[in-house]
């Protein structure tokens, strides 16, 4: 059996996008995978409360895993929770059970902030800002 790659390198710093963003501190090949996005896993009915709290503070970090399940990167979360939301994204992502892969959309760039669409259920709230005059919401 062929051993997975080791996961590229990636850093936490300040974003133009919004607070925190996550790097790519080497160069990552497409469809790559990256990191998990890791937290709580809790049922969808307990979500919602933590999901209204969280949007209220401006932030996403209940994240859908599928009908019955979420995972809450506030409480057990890792670097991924700073991957910031684009309408145009160098990243997507994949569930695996309930596992949440993010994974290189196309070739990224070493220093290049990796992004992904957040593909938001639900009302809209919060201003996108993925670009200068982006009129989307998340």
């Amino acid at each position: 059996m062929k051993p997975e790659p080791a996961l590229p390198r990636i850093v936490r710093r300040r974003s133009r996008v919004h607070g925190y963003g996550v790097f790519a501190a080497e160069r990552i090949r497409k469809d790559a995978r990256i990191i998990d996005y890791a937290g709580e896993l809790i049922p969808n009915d307990a979500s919602e409360a933590r999901e209204e709290r969280y949007l209220a503070e401006g932030c996403i970090w209940v994240f859908r895993v599928n009908r019955a399940w979420s995972r809450d990167a506030n409480v057990g979360g890792n670097i991924a929770r700073f991957i910031n939301h684009s309408c145009a994204p160098n990243c997507w992502f994949e569930v695996v059970d309930k596992t949440i892969w993010i994974r290189a959309r196309r070739d990224i760039r070493r220093g290049e902030e990796l992004t992904y669409d957040y593909s938001i259920d639900g009302e809209r709230t919060i201003p996108c800002r993925c670009r200068p005059g982006c009129r989307n919401k998340i």
